[in-house]
């Protein structure tokens, strides 16, 4: 049987150094050093559809929600900041979320300060 999409999305988002996931907004989401946000599951969160919402690099959302609207959406509350939304009740290309997902914590990640003593990526 197939792994539900939100077990194969966390695993997924935990494989990144210093991830967490915590409930927030009442949805599971994963965050970079328990401070920025990079991905957020949505189960059913404002219609009848699964997907998820992460952050993407500049111009990434407008791209492949161009390409692939029936796959990618501008979610609410975060798109007008560049986030992505993928459909996740819609056959899945698991390879592709993947490389989105590590965009996602790439971007998030990029932002934070290094912490004392580390050295520049």
């Amino acid at each position: 049987m197939d792994e539900p999409p939100l077990a194969r999305l966390r695993r997924l988002c935990l494989a990144f150094p210093e991830t967490s996931e915590r409930i927030s907004h009442g949805e599971p989401a994963w965050f970079v050093r328990e401070k920025r946000s990079f991905a957020n599951y949505a189960d059913r969160h404002h219609d009848d559809r699964v997907a998820f919402w992460c952050a993407a690099p500049p111009g990434a959302q407008e791209v492949l929600v161009g390409a692939a609207p029936g796959r990618y959406f501008r979610p609410p509350y975060v798109g007008h900041r560049g986030w992505l939304g993928a459909w996740l009740d819609v056959p899945v290309d698991w390879e592709e979320i993947a490389g989105i997902v590590a965009e996602a914590y790439v971007t998030v990640a990029a932002t934070l300060p290094r912490r004392r003593g580390e050295s520049p990526r």
